[in-house]
């Protein structure tokens, strides 16, 4: 198997990997620390990812100059230095970051924070343990990048998959036999973010080439990359922005328990991105070769192929997602009050995350040729329509109403980009790209579900559910593979050549 194939197979892997151990420690989370602690969690969570945008643009700038050097002569001094000269702003932004949120936790826990059950000291607490953990957790991201960058993406998810279950298992210990409070909660994540910093930090000046001479600051490397830096990172701070704004929103215009249901429901819909994120991941460099080259037929059909193997993959379990989302909140959290209240959230989100994964391939293409302005200018409107829906939508409908913005904006998004996309770069293949790639697709993936959502039995036990779904699964995804004209003549051809019987 080549090395891609293995860090395709490693990506998927590690995604499921994340997203189980996920699944599996939150209900022992709520079954601890209760709906509105578990919120503070779900605050850390968007504190950590809206911070995120800050890296200046230096995690894909050190992932792009990372692998363009491993593949030239003599580059190991060079490409230490840039790790080192990368490195120190790096580690210090998550220094000044992680002061800034101790400092202003008080603010945050008295003025901000609707806490019912939960003491405004404890909050306050639980927020400084916020800021030291962000600090921490915050150059991971970074080394990581390097390591993609080096191509070793099974280690980097081993390592990963490794510490996130250590961390859940010990977090999990904690609360059961030591304390069950926010507190202990999060000072056990920040001893394990220290040992997860120091191993990936390691691992990745390790699997650099050697070079005698110590690394060094080199304010010359600054200088080179600044413009690319630059660009990624305000794309990064508009996305970002994007989405956190509702949580952001939310956190101040709801009770912390009905945040907690909201913020439930959006990690069952922002796990649906780990089934785009490996399959983007392995298309974009394609896509940058080809355009490079000018070979515009090649790249329609690269494109039409990608954004149908995006389909094959994630329309299935997204009509899953959206029809069966009480029965599947009841299973993983085995609390029908919890299912009740968070279901109808996360059919409505999932809808949403379905509509900006499916921008993935667009937007890859746009990137591949240089074309960011795009991105911004309607990240820019996108921020602005998202905040305006949430007000309103809120105060009319209340947070099913909130979960309704982000699916209008999405839909909004993908009506006047996708056009302007094509237009400029693909200019005879929106219209397949409408119907082929993702409309007919759509179609034949949601059409088993629907039916199956209708004609399923009133009460079924967990195992019933589990072998119902499964099926209902492989008849959506057989329908899928079956509907998409390469799997049809890929299906024809193996008939033709198979050998007749005499």
């Amino acid at each position: 198997m080549s090395k891609i194939k293995k860090n395709i197979a490693a990506n998927f892997g590690g995604s499921l990997w994340m997203a189980f151990v996920s699944l599996l420690f939150i209900p022992i989370y709520l079954h601890f620390l209760g709906v509105e602690a578990y919120g503070l969690v779900a605050i850390f969570t968007t504190l950590l990812a809206m911070f995120a945008v800050l890296d200046m643009g230096l995690i894909q700038t050190l992932t792009r100059e990372i692998a363009r050097l491993a593949v030239l002569p003599d580059s190991a001094r060079e490409m230490r230095d840039l790790l080192r000269t990368l490195e120190l702003p790096y580690v210090g932004m998550g220094l000044i970051i992680g002061l800034l949120v101790v400092l202003t936790a008080p603010w945050i826990a008295h003025e901000w924070l609707n806490n019912q059950t939960l003491s405004t000291q404890s909050v306050e607490t639980a927020v400084i343990l916020m800021g030291l953990m962000i600090a921490i957790q915050w150059p991971i991201g970074f080394y990581s990048g390097g390591l993609v960058g080096l191509q070793e993406q099974v280690v980097l998810n081993l390592v990963n998959g490794a510490m996130a279950l250590g961390r859940g298992v010990a977090s999990a210990l904690v609360l059961w036999r030591l304390e069950p409070s926010i507190e202990a909660f999060f000072w056990t994540q920040f001893v394990a973010s220290v040992a997860h910093i120091l191993i990936v930090s390691r691992l990745l000046w390790r699997k650099l080439p050697a070079d005698p001479r110590p690394p060094r600051f080199r304010i010359d490397l600054l200088r080179g990359i600044w413009r690319f830096a630059a660009g990624v990172t305000g794309i990064g701070l508009i996305s970002s922005l994007l989405m956190q704004l509702d949580k952001i929103i939310l956190s101040k215009l709801l009770s912390l328990e009905v945040f907690g249901y909201y913020a439930i429901a959006n990690v069952v819909s922002m796990n649906v991105y780990r089934l785009f994120g490996p399959i983007y991941s392995a298309i974009y460099p394609r896509l940058t070769n080809l355009v490079a080259l000018g070979s515009e037929k090649e790249l329609a059909a690269f494109y039409h192929k990608s954004a149908q193997t995006l389909a094959v993959a994630v329309f299935p379990a997204v009509a899953i997602l959206i029809f069966f989302s009480n029965e599947l909140l009841l299973i993983w959290l085995q609390s029908p009050v919890i299912a009740d209240a968070a279901a109808p959230i996360a059919s409505i989100l999932v809808i949403g995350t379905l509509l900006n994964g499916i921008m993935h391939i667009p937007y890859g293409l746009q990137l591949a040729a240089g074309w960011t302005s795009l991105a911004l200018r309607f990240g820019v409107i996108s921020v602005v329509i998202f905040g305006v829906l949430l007000l309103v939508l809120t105060e009319s409908y209340g947070v099913v109403g909130a979960a309704m913005a982000w699916p209008i904006q999405q839909a909004l998004y993908v009506i006047f980009t996708v056009p302007l996309t094509h237009r400029r770069l693909l200019p005879d293949e929106q219209w397949r790209w409408y119907w082929v790639d993702v409309g007919y697709p759509l179609i034949l993936a949601m059409a088993p579900v629907a039916l199956a959502w209708q004609l399923k039995p009133d009460a079924m036990g967990m195992a019933v559910t589990l072998l119902y779904l499964f099926a209902t699964y492989i008849a959506s995804l057989a329908a899928v593979l079956m509907g998409l004209p390469a799997v049809r003549r890929a299906a024809l051809e193996t008939w033709r050549l198979r050998p007749r019987s005499t």
